[in-house]
């Protein structure tokens, strides 16, 4: 009687087991090794059979064996040893490495095959391996990227909808465990609420898709809600068919957005309530974009008027040339502060203001903040006291300067007296001005240029709280500067 080995079914077998691209270890029912394709032999890192071992046990004694999920596996655990005990495994996954090595060189996928003859024991044992390291690799390199990755992340099975693995990222937004989500069907457990499009949305994970971005409410374990940004990415780095999602946490920005709105509902409220008249102006044109209930009762306008396209903050000056000074100096210094105006309401009425302004910023745009003090009735109480001591003054020649100055000061009142802070040049441009002399000439007596003299003239009025030459021609004179007050 013929040997296995010789007999001519087995070289057929052997004939066979070369053609195959997957490795293919030959036992007989007592355990010998009698076969295995050079596919076989590579995936254990061999060129010769006896390396392979004898038999099952010298196999054992040359290879430890692992399972796919990294347990060590007893050697009666091993699919050579399952194979000769009779049982069946269609596809088992097995990491293999040299024995007395620590670390997994090759990983297999593995299944059973049994043959006879003649109808009844098996005559043959085969192992049918394929070498799966290298999607093992992958595997291993995207679970440890999926893991440490800080974004918020599932991966879902697309055979049943259901989560496969949540990293920590993921954990740390919702606050749910692994437990809580791993094994559960994505929506019986409702993450995602608020999608716009919903129906389309879940078709394309359920066909496995790529899922665009798209804002949703995604529960957490606390049964609150967060805003996030989500998207969805077919991938095959896994054992089955998966989708990876991945979420951007937008909380943060609506909270601050919704902070940002309350702060703007507070501002606007104390703007419109404010008892000062107040108005808005924005760009180079300065076009007014809001005014307060004191400014509407102040100048009789109201919003719609003085928001037109076509009316900028000069409109309710009474002299725009007043206005461009105070605009010029807010533009130079940032602030203006008590700066005398006088604006004319809509029925034509001259009122008298002390006009503070301040740069600001509204939603990225370079804005203004004028306030406007009603001084109208204290005005006309002091040109009225002004009148007075003009009269009585006619006749009292003899009174001292020092006099006249503390009088003209009275009509005036201030905390510090303006001249104080009138500088040298500044005091000689007023001289000039005092002396009847016009920009042209002030600026070519001392040597400047035109536009500087403006400056000095702009400064000048703002620090004596006028707005006319007149009116810086009184002051001055009333203190004796110029040729006509010395």
């Amino acid at each position: 009687m013929a040997s296995p080995a010789s007999s001519p079914t087995f070289r057929h077998l052997k004939q066979l087991m070369a053609q195959l691209l997957d490795g293919v270890i030959l036992l007989d029912a007592t355990g010998v090794i009698l076969s295995a394709n050079a596919a076989a032999l590579r995936m254990h890192g061999i060129e010769k059979l006896e390396d392979l071992g004898a038999t099952a046990e010298g196999y054992a004694e040359r290879f430890t064996l692992r399972s796919g999920t990294g347990r060590r596996l007893k050697r009666r655990e091993y699919p050579l040893f399952r194979l000769l005990a009779g049982e069946s495994f269609p596809d088992e996954i097995v990491e293999v490495m040299p024995a007395g090595e620590d670390e997994v060189r090759w990983v297999h996928q593995v299944r059973d095959v049994t043959m006879d003859v003649d109808g009844g024991e098996p005559d043959y044992l085969a192992l049918v391996l394929c070498d799966v390291s290298a999607r093992f690799d992958a595997e291993a390199r995207f679970k440890a990227m999926f893991q440490a990755n800080p974004a918020p992340a599932l991966v879902v099975r697309l055979s049943d909808l259901r989560v496969m693995r949540a990293n920590q990222g993921f954990q740390s937004l919702t606050g749910f465990r692994d437990d809580d989500l791993r094994g559960k069907a994505l929506f019986g457990l409702e993450l995602l609420d608020g999608l716009a499009g919903a129906k389309e949305v879940r078709a394309l994970i359920e066909e496995g898709r790529v899922v665009p971005q798209a804002e949703a409410e995604l529960l957490t374990a606390d049964g609150s809600r967060r805003l996030v940004l989500f998207a969805g990415q077919p991938i095959d780095v896994t054992q089955e068919d998966a989708l990876l999602l991945t979420f951007a946490d937008l909380q943060p920005r609506r909270e601050a957005e919704q902070a940002l709105a309350a702060s703007e509902r507070h501002l606007l409220t104390v703007f419109e309530m404010a008892p000062v008249a107040m108005a808005v102006t924005q760009g180079a044109d300065r076009s007014i974009i809001r005014v307060n209930a004191a400014f509407r009762a102040l100048t009789g306008y109201d919003s719609a008027e003085l928001i037109a396209p076509t009316t900028d903050g000069q409109g309710v000056w009474d002299v725009h040339d007043a206005y461009h000074a105070a605009d010029r100096l807010v533009a130079e210094h940032g602030t203006l502060r008590h700066y005398e105006a006088r604006l004319r309401s809509r029925a034509g009425e001259l009122i008298d203001c002390l006009v503070s302004g301040e740069s600001i910023n509204v939603d990225g745009t370079d804005c203004v903040l004028w306030l406007y003090q009603d001084v109208t009735e204290r005005r006309r109480d002091e040109l009225e006291l002004a009148r007075a001591i003009d009269e009585v003054m006619q006749d009292t020649s003899w009174l001292s300067r020092s006099i006249l100055d503390k009088l003209a000061t009275l009509r005036r009142p201030q905390t510090q007296s303006p001249a104080e802070d009138l500088s040298p040049r500044e005091r000689e441009v007023l001289g000039l001005i005092c002396d009847d002399l016009d920009d042209s000439a002030i600026a070519e007596r001392l040597s400047l240029s035109r536009n500087t003299v403006r400056n000095h003239v702009a400064r000048i009025y703002s620090k004596l709280g006028v707005s006319r030459r007149s009116g810086a021609v009184i002051w001055g004179r009333e203190r004796g500067m110029g040729s006509h007050g010395s």
